[in-house]
């Protein structure tokens, strides 16, 4: 059986760690930061953590 090919734009987007986490990182912080506020700039840098439902999905795309 041949090796199945993972999905490079979900590889790159998505992390998955060795407990079976898969992160993420948020959007909005790549231009116009001048209107949003210190703390919002500050809680969209952080990388968070997938639903549950979601990650199931994102896992079969990276082939785990």
């Amino acid at each position: 059986m041949p090796k199945l090919k993972i999905r490079k734009s979900i590889k790159k987007r998505f992390k998955v760690t060795k407990n079976g986490v898969v992160l993420h990182r948020s959007h909005g912080m790549r231009h116009k930061r001048t209107n949003k506020s210190k703390t919002q700039i500050r809680r969209l840098k952080k990388t968070k953590q997938l639903h549950s439902t979601i990650s199931i999905k994102i896992k079969k795309l990276l082939g785990k």
